[in-house]
């Protein structure tokens, strides 16, 4: 078995190309059993396979397995005869392909002197009840590309991302500077549409129907793999993302939802649906500020996880909603709730409204920490910020 998962290792790093680094490459910090966990296309392969060919460690000494490519009985056993055969570095790929992967990772952390990495869903729970792997991996969230990168890697730019206050307090310095460096309109119309995930670069003619393609995988591969719903039940989730797309945005009614899903009176299977979406990043569910996680709490409003998301499954991207979309998807480093007044809540402190250039102050007028993000402005004053800055957080 060793043999031929080396040498599937060895054809996939000779296919290997120059790569984009990705914001978080730098940023993990590895443990004796680090996990990566995103949404499917954010590039977590692309890093496995960097980080498994940049290693200093020689080729015998380390090994990349995807989960959904072999076939073995156990986990531990093929990390074992790959220790036997002085092995230090194995990187499984696709974790939760693997049933019963907590306990093997397990056994392996007890009992092997192995470094591991892995990758896995976002929808993936590292189960306490199971392994207790919360306290053995070290755990990182990836998400998609931010407007930054995505400006990046298309003008082969090298472009500084920036904290949120500085943002809030320097808007005006930071986007002079950045828009004498590329052409900001069609670049952020581009990114809205075709920007989130890295495949575009690979064939940018048929990105929306391989973003389809992704999105079906994750409905009828990967939530199945990780949380209990039947097959038949699929639907149910294909109906409910078209439902919100129609939104804009969507603030849910319960009982219609329940209505057209078909469901009765099953709240709890509906209110499990949207978690199981939000979890392997499709939706995007925001709360109000005393509401808390439980995943029975009616959220307060329903988004796609990112706006390309909009124009691969809606017949109508609205573009008030995709503005807000993008904001919420590049606020993934701070809490994010809806308020009363405005559209965002950030941290509990900073209100911010999303609009185009004739929005107004009126919502939230007089309102202490509060902002005015405008589409289709490059350069702002005062309170008021062009929203493709905030594609700069990361």
């Amino acid at each position: 078995m060793l043999e031929e998962i080396r040498e599937l290792q060895k054809f996939i790093l000779s296919k290997q190309k120059n790569i984009y680094k990705r914001y978080f490459f730098e940023k993990i910090k590895f443990d004796t059993m680090t996990g990566i966990l995103g949404a499917r296309g954010v590039g977590k392969t692309t890093f496995l396979l960097w980080y498994l060919k940049n290693n200093p460690l020689k080729s015998s000494k380390k090994l990349y397995v995807s989960a959904d490519s072999i076939n073995i009985d156990s986990l531990f056993d093929l990390a074992k005869s790959f220790q036997n055969d002085g092995g230090e570095l194995m990187i499984i790929d696709e974790i939760h392909k693997y049933n019963g992967f907590e306990i093997e990772l397990k056994k392996i952390y007890d009992f092997l002197d192995l470094k591991v990495l892995f990758s896995g869903s976002s929808a993936l729970k590292i189960d306490n009840a199971k392994a207790d792997l919360s306290r053995r991996a070290v755990v990182y969230e990836v998400e998609g590309m931010s407007f930054r990168e995505f400006v990046e890697i298309k003008n082969g730019l090298k472009l500084p991302s920036y904290e949120l206050k500085e943002i809030l307090h320097d808007h005006i310095d930071i986007a002079f500077e950045l828009s004498g460096k590329f052409s900001v309109k069609p670049n952020f119309t581009e990114y809205l549409k075709f920007g989130y995930y890295p495949f575009y670069f690979d064939k940018k003619s048929h990105y929306l129907l391989k973003l389809n393609e992704t999105i079906n995988t994750v409905l009828e591969v990967d939530i199945p793999s990780i949380f209990p719903i039947e097959y038949q039940n699929i639907k149910n989730l294909k109906k409910l993302i078209k439902l919100i797309c129609s939104a804009h945005p969507y603030t849910p009614n319960i009982k219609e939802l329940l209505v057209r899903m078909e469901l009765g009176e099953d709240y709890r299977t509906l209110y499990r649906y949207i978690d199981y979406l939000h979890k392997a990043k499709i939706l995007k569910v925001i709360r109000g500020k005393s509401k808390g996680d439980n995943i029975f709490t009616k959220p307060d409003k329903i988004y796609l996880n990112n706006s390309n998301l909009h124009y691969s499954y809606c017949s109508d991207a609205n573009i008030g909603t995709v503005r807000e979309v993008f904001f919420a998807s590049m606020m993934f480093q701070h809490d994010l709730t809806i308020p009363r007044k405005g559209d965002f809540l950030v941290d509990g402190n900073y209100l911010f409204e999303i609009g185009g250039k004739n929005k107004t102050f009126k919502q939230i007028k007089d309102l202490p920490d509060s902002f005015l993000v405008q589409d289709d402005i490059e350069i702002g004053s005062g309170n008021k910020i062009p929203l493709w800055l905030f594609g700069f957080l990361y």
